[in-house]
């Protein structure tokens, strides 16, 4: 009787300790953000520039081709962190710049910064035992504290509550802060893509030290490789006298090593954007845009070596593997600046200037083979790069693979939600919120292929807007001058949108149309020329004070 009884009970304790010992973990999470970077830019996805540690993440994970952002900086900043449409969040167009409420237009959904109706990926993991971790550009809020990082859920911040700053010497109001105190950078050496994985680093290490089992989330957002073009040195000299060939020539390179890599299709013709041409400029000019694009390749370059830096201590911390790490870009290359962008050329090789770009031309070049830029809701202004690397939760077989469903920016909330074992709320402090609009990527992890997205998804930024349902997009381009018609693509035959199908499908266009229509009114989207005005009378005033 005894022997019976001890081997009941030397079976449950094995039984118990086999549950154990396979139960998993609440999984890290490390979302890593890039600014204004072109689709094609990382090695992975067809580019030039020297990006070994995120092709690594790539050849290990996974590579989205069709994932879309909201093309500009802070309306993706308020998708990604709250899983809905930067309308619904109180970002309908953008978020205040410091000492100006020049993006405060007295209603609602465009207010400038972020309002209770939402709530933050932090706000939601923190609620199921998360340590919450952010460093770099948070751009969602900055004249009010109740909007800072601290206030919206994250438990550490390190960074810049504005948007653009100086990459060498920031000073406020676009200067950096740390937790909710501002603070002067004034090492002889600082670089803020450096400083942003330092403290993301640092962060990591003293919530370990706190607990070691306790997972975190960790918010990256690099403000690299967004104007100023500011790099160091070294980087820059590997790419001077790189691009002495053009955009031109470095377009149609780019489009054939993307075929090549299977991100898109041979059928797809190479869109064209007439611009000016390299062969007119004189050898001086072709210089200093070499130079320019050798400063952007270098800011791209640098952000992955500190990628790297990251990653170097997750493996040697035995972090890697249990840790998602999700890599995109907040919105298309940006063609601000001109043809040939801006900023004294004097400063190009400095730590000095502010607006200081590379220019549409580099910018087309950067986003082949698709049309437009950040700004811009073709696919030019609206696709990002997607890595998602996580050795635990991918299964083997897929490592490498592309995945081809399109997916946006809110399915980031509902990813982390679904793999963290969150529940999404119904409150933020007594005030009812926005049902999740995103949908969990995780059924790609796993090999599912069917799409996630049945429903339409939208955009809408300074009059431009689009719905993609299933393979068809229809979009449109705002004309101050006249009233803008939508065109119609067939994206799984045409993604690059230069085979217009408006006219030969006239019922898809209103029948897309009117699901925009819905949607805008229910999301209480306005018709650009009513925001047009209130943002120029705001500027005039701001000017006066």
């Amino acid at each position: 009787m005894k022997s019976i009884l001890f081997i009941t009970l030397y079976a449950l304790c094995i039984n118990s300790l086999s549950a154990f010992a396979t139960e998993k973990k609440s999984p890290n999470i490390i979302l890593i953000l890039s600014d204004d970077m072109g689709y094609s830019d990382l090695g992975c996805y067809g580019g030039d520039i020297h990006t070994p540690n995120l092709d690594a993440l790539a050849a290990k994970g996974l590579r989205f081709s069709q994932f879309y952002n909201q093309a500009r900086c802070c309306p993706t900043r308020a998708s990604l962190m709250t899983g809905l449409y930067p309308h619904q969040t109180g970002i309908g167009h953008m978020t205040n710049p410091p000492l100006k409420s020049v993006h405060n237009y007295d209603i609602p959904e465009y207010q400038g910064d972020l309002n209770d109706e939402c709530v933050t990926i932090a706000e939601v993991l923190k609620s199921t035992g998360y340590t919450t971790l952010m460093t770099g550009k948070w751009h969602l809020g900055w004249d009010d504290k109740a909007d800072w990082p601290l206030q919206r859920g994250f438990d550490k911040f390190y960074g810049c509550t504005a948007g653009a700053t100086n990459y060498f010497k920031p000073v406020y109001p676009r200067g950096m802060m740390l937790m909710n105190d501002t603070i002067n950078e004034t090492a002889e050496d600082y670089y803020s893509t450096d400083a942003f994985t330092e403290y993301a680093i640092s962060f990591i290490k003293e919530a370990k030290h706190k607990d070691a089992e306790q997972p975190f989330f960790l918010y990256l957002a690099y403000t690299a490789p967004h104007w100023p073009l500011h790099a160091p040195a070294e980087d820059v000299e590997k790419y001077i006298g790189k691009y002495q060939g053009g955009w031109s020539k470095m377009r149609k390179e780019r489009y054939k090593r993307m075929m090549e890599l299977g991100l898109i299709d041979a059928n797809w013709k190479l869109s064209n954007d007439a611009g000016i041409s390299w062969e007119s400029l004189s050898d001086e000019k072709k210089n200093e845009m070499d130079l320019r694009r050798a400063i952007y390749s270098a800011q791209v370059d640098r952000m992955d070596q500190n990628i790297g830096h990251l990653i170097n201590y997750l493996e040697e911390n035995n972090s890697l593997d249990n840790t998602l790490i999700i890599f995109l870009n907040d919105n298309g290359a940006c063609a601000e600046g001109g043809d040939l962008g801006t900023g004294p050329q004097k400063h190009l090789l400095s730590q000095n200037g502010f607006f200081l770009s590379y220019g549409k031309a580099w910018a087309n070049a950067s986003n082949t083979p698709y049309r437009e830029y950040k700004h811009w809701v073709h696919e030019g202004g609206i696709s990002s790069p997607c890595i998602v690397h996580w050795p635990d939760g991918i299964k083997p077989k897929l490592k490498g693979n592309i995945i081809n469903n399109h997916c946006f920016l809110q399915d980031i909330m509902a990813t982390c939600i679904d793999i963290s074992g969150a529940k999404y709320p119904l409150q933020r402090q007594s005030v009812a919120i926005h049902p999740l609009v995103g949908k969990s990527m995780n059924p790609f992890f796993n090999g599912k292929t069917k799409d996630i997205h049945q429903e339409p998804i939208f955009w809408e930024h300074e009059g431009n807007k689009a719905v993609r349902l299933g393979n068809y997009k229809l979009v449109s381009k705002w004309n101050k001058q006249a009233e803008s018609s939508w065109e119609l693509y067939n994206i799984k035959k045409d993604r690059t949108e230069t085979n217009d199908l408006a006219q030969k499908m006239p019922q898809k266009v209103r029948q897309m149309k009117a699901m925009y229509d819905k949607w805008s009114e229910a999301t209480k989207v306005l018709p650009w020329n009513e925001i047009l005005p209130l943002w120029e009378k705001n500027k005039k005033a701001m000017r006066h004070q």
